[in-house]
């Protein structure tokens, strides 16, 4: 079993089961939230990475189950929090876990689910646990220290491309990298093996970001379930603003600095001029070409490892499907 869309719905029913449990524990009030914020459900991409990455040197996928749970516990930690701090209602269709419950009940629950993580990463891992909790732990600070940049960009008016991709290595990418990584390194993959796992992981998670802030902009809201133009509205520092504040001349400069101070505006008015400014300094076109850069480097460092191209494809076909998802 090592096609990703069979290793989503295997680990989705396991998951399943283990969030009932979760969700019958005592307190009640401390876990029920916990069970209903893993219960939204999501793409469950992280843990089918990393269970294909077990698969790929021969290692049964149950044997990582319980790591690739605590990634994903992980990962909804880090959204339920982001939630609290962008204030926001929705998620996924459902209103949030601080919505239904509380604030305080969200930051508790939170936390719970943070530790959480940690004792399913430690479970069923005895024997390499010394080696693989310091690439967890520091993965989970990476991802903290992407979300306060994201949040520090808010009020900078200089923040430039290159802090941005920073940024998103550390908040997006790093995940995707080392569950890959730590997948591989359960199988008792080399260490150069598992690194060009993290790297290929590194340059698909960066272009997946990418692929979302275009996605904002210009995705069919009825293919993507999501608004076009969220990002615009709240002048959000994404990697086609940043361009286009690089590559515009004075004029439309002044117009999109016009769009960004503008406290009072028509939503539609506004995406629609901050789009035909996109449009103008090319920078779409500019988004796709650095997103080709980092599918290519993905593909380079799958290339050095160490098995046959049949035993690679599905990662090869995973980073054409994020390449895809818009033209």
């Amino acid at each position: 079993m090592n096609n990703l869309t069979n290793l989503v719905t295997y680990f989705e029913t396991a998951f399943r089961e283990e969030i009932k449990t979760i969700g019958q524990t005592v307190p009640q009030k401390l876990y029920e939230p916990v069970a209903y914020s893993l219960m939204i459900g999501g793409k469950r991409l992280r843990p089918a990475l990393m269970l294909h990455a077990a698969s790929m040197f021969t290692i049964p996928v149950d044997h990582v189950l319980s790591a690739a749970m605590a990634i994903e516990i992980f990962h909804n930690f880090t959204l339920l929090h982001d939630d609290i701090m962008d204030k926001a209602d929705v998620r996924r269709g459902l209103p949030t876990v601080h919505k239904k419950y509380s604030d305080n009940v969200a930051i508790l629950s939170g936390d719970a689910m943070c530790i959480l993580a940690f004792k399913y990463f430690a479970k069923g891992n005895d024997a390499r646990l010394h080696e693989l909790l310091p690439l967890f732990t520091t993965t989970a600070l990476e991802v903290c220290e992407g979300q306060q940049f994201d949040m520090d960009f808010e009020t900078r008016d200089n923040v430039t491309v290159e802090e941005y991709l920073e940024m998103i290595r550390l908040k997006t990418a790093v995940l995707i990298a080392a569950s890959l990584k730590i997948g591989a390194l359960l199988a008792n993959a080399t260490q150069a093996d598992a690194d060009f796992l993290y790297e290929y992981g590194i340059n698909i998670g960066l272009a997946f970001q990418l692929q979302d802030d275009l996605l904002d902009v210009y995705g069919d809201p009825d293919v993507f379930g999501k608004k076009k133009g969220g990002d615009i509205c709240a002048n959000k520092k994404t990697y086609l603003l940043l361009k286009a504040l690089e590559e515009s001349d004075p004029l439309t400069l002044q117009e999109l600095d016009h769009w960004l101070s503008k406290s009072d505006f028509d939503a539609e008015q506004k995406i629609t001029a901050v789009t035909a400014i996109y449009d103008k300094t090319g920078v779409r076109e500019a988004t796709r070409n650095l997103m080709r850069n980092y599918h290519n480097k993905a593909l380079i460092a799958l290339e050095k490892v160490a098995l046959s191209a049949n035993q690679k494809n599905t990662l090869v076909a995973f980073a054409g499907e994020v390449m895809e998802r818009i033209k």
